[in-house]
């Protein structure tokens, strides 16, 4: 579904002078103020009879406008002075001056968002916002969940939730609070992070999502800021959280965390030794396969084994449509990084594997390797060299959805959806270039040559 913003944006000077010349007086003054005319998909209620609406997106990607321009729905009336249908709305932010400078004063807040003749008044003594039609938003604070206990509510806007330090408890307030009228609902505005309190109310059946990311707004973002952010963060794990305002989850037990991840990024490799690309080939090649896992990583091998730094470069995974699209794939990025080496797991496959490559070149420096252990055995060691300091990731290498899956799978396997091919790939790729060599180095004929 388009906006009339993109409407107007892509259409020709003679029809936007016909839609404006067809608006009459009143149409034209209203027009800066009908958000349903301006506002994105994501900033729109969805249909039904929800009790909670999560906008989950990224930094800048109009949620609290979204959420601002909900109250402004609830309150207002057909005229200036009629009721809508919320009488009495509850304003929750992390602190009260967070609330006050974003969700009522700031620039996409409530009073911003308000047409001259509907704008509430601000009472800074009783920290509360009064609209011409009597209707009522007392602002609260998440620091003192005690506050709710009391209050009573037919609508509720809560700003970023997911960062509360007190977000159980003042949640459970709220929802006691919440009991005015023949459906009290709430708005949830936040970027997404990994909190028991978050997940609840998304799993929640009467709870209903919308999502964007920081892209989608951009035509009301600096392009310095989305240039600066896209180039230091795409591709990573918290990009993906904080641009993408994608949910990521560390499971139980898992290998990797997202706060051992987030401190290993390097922005420049330095020189390397050695250089692979890991394949684990998705053997079928249809639209509807397993994602062909395609990582390239490198090694500096200065000193004995335990000073050797790994540095992983690329995830260069596809969605092939055929063996020879991740065959191409996979030597495309052996050419990219100047690899010595392209190794693949042929467990599935079998001589099919080598044989597609060697299809595309015949000269190919390619190994074959067979695993003997179950995924998350196979990972442990890898893990470990991640414990130990020794492995790092390249900002600009597209990591992102290769971190999430590492974050999923533990030594009893992969608790994801789907197959973990990027991790698969990333395993064979660092068993390649630092275990396997440091088991050698340790022999003793090794060590005397």
């Amino acid at each position: 579904m388009r906006s009339g913003a993109a409407w107007l944006a892509s259409a020709t000077q003679q029809e936007v002078d016909s839609f404006l010349e067809g608006l009459d007086d009143n149409a034209f003054l209203a027009l800066p103020w009908m958000f349903e005319f301006w506002a994105l998909p994501h900033q729109l209620p969805p249909e039904g009879a929800w009790k909670s609406w999560v906008i989950m997106g990224g930094r800048g990607a109009g949620k609290t406008r979204a959420g601002a321009e909900w109250v402004r729905s609830v309150t207002e009336g057909a005229r200036p002075l009629d009721p809508g249908k919320a009488r009495r709305v509850a304003p929750v932010a992390e602190t009260f001056d967070q609330a006050r400078e974003v969700m009522v004063f700031g620039e996409s807040g409530i009073l911003a968002c308000s047409p001259p003749d509907r704008r509430p008044d601000w009472e800074a003594g009783r920290k509360r916002l009064v609209w011409p039609n009597g209707a009522v938003a007392q602002v609260f604070s998440a620091h003192e969940p005690e506050a709710l206990r009391g209050p009573q509510f037919d609508a509720a806007w809560v700003d970023e939730l997911a960062k509360w330090k007190k977000a159980e408890e003042s949640w459970d307030m709220l929802q006691f609070a919440l009991r005015l009228g023949d459906h009290p609902q709430q708005v949830i505005t936040t970027t997404p992070r990994n909190v028991g309190v978050l997940k609840a109310i998304l799993k929640n059946p009467s709870t209903v999502v919308t999502n964007a990311p920081t892209e989608a707004n951009r035509a009301y973002l600096a392009a310095s800021f989305l240039q600066e952010v896209q180039s230091r963060y795409a591709g990573t794990r918290l990009g993906r959280q904080e641009l993408d305002g994608v949910l990521l989850e560390d499971v139980e037990g898992a290998l990797w965390t997202t706060a051992m991840l987030e401190g290993l990024r390097i922005e420049q490799a330095p020189p390397l030794d050695r250089i692979v690309v890991a394949l684990d080939p998705a053997v079928t090649g249809h639209a509807h396969s397993d994602e062909c896992g395609i990582v390239v990583a490198g090694v500096r091998m200065q000193g004995p084994p335990q000073d050797w730094q790994a540095v992983v470069l690329e995830d260069a995974t596809i969605r092939a449509t055929s063996p020879v699209e991740w065959a191409r794939a996979a030597i495309d990025a052996m050419a990219r990084h100047g690899a010595e080496r392209l190794v693949a797991e042929v467990n599935q496959g079998g001589d099919l594997v080598e044989s597609v490559l060697r299809q595309i070149d015949p000269l190919l420096p390619f190994r074959a390797l067979r695993a003997g252990r179950g995924k998350g055995l196979r990972a442990e060691p890898v893990a470990a060299l991640y414990e130990q300091g020794r492995v790092r990731h390249l900002k600009n290498g597209r990591l992102g959805a290769l971190e999430d899956q590492m974050c999923r799978m533990t030594v009893r396997g992969y608790l994801g959806t789907g197959s973990p091919d990027r991790v698969d790939a990333l395993v064979w790729a660092l068993h390649e270039l630092v275990i396997e060599p440091a088991s050698r180095w340790s022999r003793p004929q090794m060590r005397k040559l």
